[in-house]
């Protein structure tokens, strides 16, 4: 059984007086891809944002990595990787120059073209990030969190506004990132997304864990439960069906 790599304890977190987050207590073990659920303004950005380093939290208990965030954040953040959001790229420089200047910032030596390698990326490395496509701009963003071999990244959205053949494609990445021993940390509102990738979720719902288990046991509990759908399930669907007739290899643009 794997060990946890990060422990959070009754974690809170408060705005003057709203409480985002309220007691939160979990663990995700070291090697697996462990998703972080809920609806919009569920408390769950917020506390990824702390266990990140880039929040301050109210009260609670944070462990990354054996390290405890109120004494040794600057520890967490070697061994983290955080996605960038888009506009975090300077628009002249290319993929190559882009990750040299935050291998700089990492005080880290890189082969650019290797790390382009991992995400697919090679023959865009003169390219400049605002010519990629959709699906290439997350494979470059997922790259540039690999900068400091970190032992956990943080995916925030991933794969939101991708077409098909390249959520997939972006699916097999995060899955041999993960097989090659890095703990993915995931947010995603795509629940087949959630039930495909991740080991184990939590569900959070008004700063509260309402549930915290591996997809599987959590739809046969539903099950067990007396819920049933209002109609048959077929065994395969309308992106199934896309991705059968358009195939699954990486294409251009994806």
């Amino acid at each position: 059984m794997s060990k946890p790599i990060i422990k959070v304890n009754n974690l809170h977190k408060k705005y003057g007086d709203f409480t985002a987050v309220k007691g939160l207590s979990f663990e995700v073990l070291e090697g697996e891809i462990f998703g972080l659920l809920g609806p919009n303004g569920a408390g769950k950005s917020t506390t990824l944002e702390i266990i990140e380093t880039l929040r301050e939290k109210t009260s609670g208990e944070i462990w990354v990595g054996g390290f405890d965030l109120d004494k040794e954040p600057n520890e967490i953040k070697k061994i983290i990787g955080v996605q960038l959001q888009t506009s975090g790229y300077y628009p002249g420089l290319n993929l190559t120059e882009l990750l040299e200047l935050f291998a700089g910032l990492y005080n880290r030596s890189i082969d650019p073209l290797a790390l382009l390698d991992t995400v697919n990326l090679r023959d865009k490395a003169r390219s400049k990030f605002k010519e990629l496509s959709g699906g290439q701009k997350q494979r470059f963003s997922i790259a540039t969190t690999l900068i400091n071999e970190p032992r956990i990244i943080f995916l925030d959205e991933p794969t939101t506004g991708l077409d098909p053949q390249a959520r997939r494609n972006l699916w097999d990445l995060i899955r041999q990132i993960r097989d090659k021993g890095t703990t993915v940390i995931i947010t995603t509102h795509y629940m087949d997304e959630a039930e495909i990738l991740c080991d184990r979720v939590a569900i959070v719902d008004k700063g509260h864990i309402i549930a915290l288990n591996s997809p599987d046991k959590l739809i046969d509990e539903l099950v067990a439960s007396g819920f049933e759908k209002p109609k048959e399930v077929k065994k395969a669907n309308l992106e199934d069906v896309f991705i059968q007739l358009t195939g699954h290899a990486l294409r251009e643009g994806a």
